[in-house]
């Protein structure tokens, strides 16, 4: 099992993950990568194009790649992205050079707008 849960997740508001952030931030699959030479750690990673995306599930910002910690996100999935260092946390192997990871897979978001409004989102 994926030691992240979803519960213990904060979603960005930003555009997009940035460095220095460590929070987690929602994201769509939107495609895949083929790279035929990686770096040593890397063998059998996917790495997917994923669009991040608000509280909302609104695009924001560009498409970024992402290195699937969890070897089970696909075209279409909505994931958490982690970035920076952070990111390279979240692989089988520890501290492997990519900028994003995909930690998590999201099964349902629900989101409070009145809670949300009260806040400043």
């Amino acid at each position: 099992m994926w030691p992240h849960s979803a519960a213990s997740a904060r979603i960005l508001s930003g555009s997009r993950p940035r460095n220095g952030d460590t929070d987690m931030q929602l994201a769509r699959v939107i495609g895949t990568l083929v790279a035929t030479t990686k770096y040593e750690g890397l063998e059998g990673i996917k790495f997917l194009v994923v669009q991040p995306l608000t509280k909302q599930q609104e695009e924001i910002g560009e498409p970024v790649i992402a290195a699937d910690g969890t070897a089970q996100a696909g075209p279409g999935h909505i994931v958490f992205i982690v970035g920076s260092r952070e990111a390279a946390q979240g692989m089988p192997e520890p501290f492997v050079p990519v900028d994003h990871a995909i930690v998590g897979i999201v099964d349902d978001v629900e989101v409070a707008t009145e809670l949300l409004d009260r806040q400043g989102f």
